[in-house]
Order: C-alpha cells, then sequence, then structure tokens
C-alpha cells in the first residue's frame, strides 16, 4: 500500500491538469484477475462514450463503477446514465480508483496516446476506441511500450472485428467460397455536416473535435478506418501502397478535415481496396463489396449477401455502338447470409470481458490496431500531398 500511498502524493499536483496530462512510473495498482464481475471505467464521455456507457449497463459481469471528462456538462449527462458511477474530471486521478479492472478510451483521437500510455503506467486492462493513435510516430512509441510493458489486455475499438458476421464472411472468403478475390470495394456515405450542436462558442473544437487537424483525421480515422481493419483482417496482410484525394468542397464552415475522401490501397497479393467517404450523399450508406473470380460478397452494418457470377451472353450488341457492352445476366441474384450475431459493440465489449478472464489476446489488438493506424496515417499523407505513398518499413516491429 505504500506505493499506491506514494503514487497518490506524486499526482497530486497532475490532478489540476486536463485529461491529456500524463505521469508515467507512478502507479501502483494491485489489481487481481475479477472471477465475476469486472469493474469498468469510461474516460472520455461523448457520444461514443456514452453509448457505450449504455451497453455496458446491460452486459453481465460488467460493472461500471467510474467515469471521466473534462467537459461539466458531459459529466452531467454521463451522470444520469450511470448515477452511481464515481465522477472524475482527470483520467490520471480515475486511474487510482480502487478495484478498478479496465478502462475504456473514448476521448478525441489526439488524446489516446497520452491516456492510453498512462493506463498501461497503471497496469489496467484496456480498451482504446478507433483509430488506436493519431500520427504513426506516436503509434509507434505506444505499440512498443505495450509489448515492453504492459502483461494486461490491450483491445482496439474496431467493433465490427467482433462481429460473429464478419468473422464467418472472413472464414467463408479465405476458405475460397467466392474465389480468388480482386478488388474490394468500400464506402460509408452521409448527408449531412457530421457537426453536433454547440450552445457556447467556447466548446466547439472540443464538441466538434472531428472537423478539426489538431484532434483528428476527419473521415479516414473516424468511418474507414473500420473498414481498412476489415480489409487487412480479410487479406491477412497490410497495405503497400496508397493513393488518393481529399477535400473540403461542400461545407464550407470552418473545418480543417476532409468533407470526402477517397482512397485506393494496394496489398501485396495484387488485391486493390477502395475506400470513399461521403458527406453530401448517403445513397447505399455504409457498405463493403468483396468481389471474387466466383461470387461478390456485399456487407452493410447487419447483413450480408453473396451474388454469384452470372453466365454472360457473348451475344455481340451494340446498343450503345460499343461490341458486347450490353451483356447481360443469366444468373446473378443475390443471396441472403443468414448467421445469428449481436451488436458488433455489444460483441466488443462482451469479448474485452471475455479476453480479460480468460487471458486471451482480442481478435482487434494493438497490432491490428497499430496497422489500421498506420494505414490512416497512409492515406491522409497521400491526399494532402497528392502523391502515392508506401508502407514504411519502421512500422514492422
Amino acid at each position: 500500500m505504500d506505493s499506491r500511498r506514494d503514487f497518490i502524493k506524486k499526482t497530486t499536483t497532475a490532478f489540476a491538469f486536463p485529461l491529456v496530462s500524463s505521469n508515467s512510473e507512478v502507479f501502483s495498482i494491485f489489481n487481481k484477475l475479477p472471477s465475476n464481475r469486472l469493474n469498468v471505467a469510461v474516460i472520455g464521455t461523448g457520444d461514443r462514450g456514452q453509448g457505450l456507457m449504455r451497453l455496458i449497463k446491460n452486459i453481465d459481469g460488467i460493472e461500471l463503477v467510474a467515469f471521466c471528462d473534462i467537459l461539466p456538462f458531459r459529466i452531467e449527462q454521463a451522470s444520469a446514465i450511470a448515477p452511481k458511477a464515481k465522477k472524475y474530471n482527470n483520467h490520471l486521478k480515475l486511474l487510482s480508483h480502487k478495484n478498478l479492472d479496465a478502462v475504456i478510451i473514448s476521448t478525441p483521437l489526439n488524446t489516446h496516446y497520452s491516456i492510453a500510455s498512462d493506463a498501461v503506467d497503471a497496469s489496467m486492462n484496456i480498451y482504446c476506441e478507433k483509430t488506436m493513435v493519431k500520427g504513426d510516430n506516436q503509434t509507434i512509441e505506444l505499440l512498443k511500450k505495450v509489448k515492453n510493458k504492459h502483461n494486461k489486455i490491450f483491445q482496439t475499438g474496431h467493433q465490427y472485428h467482433s462481429s460473429r458476421l464478419y468473422s464467418y464472411i472472413v472464414d467463408m472468403i479465405q476458405a475460397g467460397e467466392i474465389g480468388k478475390v480482386s478488388s474490394i470495394q468500400a464506402q460509408w456515405n452521409r448527408n449531412g455536416n457530421w457537426r453536433r450542436p454547440v450552445t457556447n462558442s467556447k466548446y466547439e473544437r472540443q464538441i466538434n473535435w472531428r472537423m478539426y487537424r489538431e484532434y483528428s483525421y476527419g473521415l479516414t480515422a473516424e468511418l474507414s478506418s473500420h473498414q481498412i481493419d476489415f480489409s487487412n483482417w480479410l487479406l491477412k496482410s497490410n497495405p503497400k501502397k496508397v493513393a488518393g484525394f481529399g477535400g473540403i468542397d461542400f461545407w464550407k464552415d470552418g473545418r480543417e478535415t476532409y468533407d470526402n475522401i477517397h482512397l485506393v490501397y494496394s496489398y501485396p497479393n495484387g488485391v486493390k481496396a477502395s475506400f470513399t467517404c461521403l458527406t453530401s450523399n448517403a445513397k447505399d450508406n455504409y457498405q463493403i463489396k468483396v468481389m471474387g473470380e466466383n461470387a461478390t460478397i456485399l456487407i452493410d452494418h447487419k447483413n450480408a449477401w453473396k451474388y454469384p457470377e452470372g453466365k454472360y451472353n457473348k451475344k455481340i450488341s451494340d446498343v450503345d455502338g460499343v461490341s458486347g457492352a450490353t451483356a447481360s445476366w443469366e444468373e446473378g441474384k443475390g443471396n441472403k447470409i443468414n448467421y445469428d450475431h449481436k451488436d458488433p459493440s455489444i460483441q466488443a465489449l462482451e469479448d474485452f470481458r471475455s479476453s480479460i478472464v480468460n487471458n486471451t489476446i482480442p481478435l482487434s489488438n494493438v497490432n491490428t490496431g497499430a496497422a489500421v493506424s498506420f494505414a490512416v496515417q497512409m492515406g491522409i499523407d497521400a491526399m494532402d500531398k497528392e502523391q502515392v505513398i508506401s508502407w514504411n518499413k519502421k512500422y514492422n516491429i
């Protein structure tokens, strides 16, 4: 207990500072592996954090015992969800909460590195929302720290990696059911400015942090990262290079992150994977198409269909003046893939608990999370510089 008291003394001055303050080598948390109940705290109670808090309340074996935010109104909102949970306005103090087993980090992207690093020092099990880290250098630093100093569970919040439907589809494709894959086409389109309402202008950047480069990489990090994670998982590899374009072309409202992005990643096996996000057209919303020689798999948030390749009618037609351009399908109707599964976010939280209790590595772990962080950085660099960006050898850790 002397070490715990030393921690409290050493961090007293740190508690006056914001959520992202850091104080390493001061934690001594003596937590035993939970047998029946996992005591969890949420750091960051914005939209995603509050959403996770609501889910936790309905999951057996997980108890929400504390939460933290630096914005008073966020603390008030979170208190309405979990009135019995302890409130904190500094993550360092929360990390010393008695009998705490794990933390969920759902803060703005630019704070993930420092908070996760402090949680490693505190010997906490960690669930870090996507994208794991902003920037490749801090991703490397956290990856090395987790590998060298962390003997607990580290799960990254790419929740579709926990989806049993997605797992079934990955197994199906990897078993060769649709033949050799040549292309992946993913999109996540919306029609809206992606902004949250702000009642006090002094909170603009903190509430709408996704709009500003200081905090976020925008659509690529917050949306496309899920689908990049799927592609890496499916192809069992990381992209070799990427090209793409992005711009602030529709919403002229002072934002700094792109309102549309178009990226094409090339993988070692020759597969090209494209990722598009729009904020001015929601046609088909979210979907992933995996195109193989024998069939195409189409996936949305919670459903999937298989479209077998049809036999083309080779009769030449010149309706549009191009020989053969109107070749038609004889087959090709989609068949729904029926597979029971839970909401991916619920499944991800249940998997987190299971990994802690059973001491098993999560499917979405620090390595897969880092790979997506690197790929996101590559995509941002490709759009910013309008250049083809290659996978950096320094990422091979």
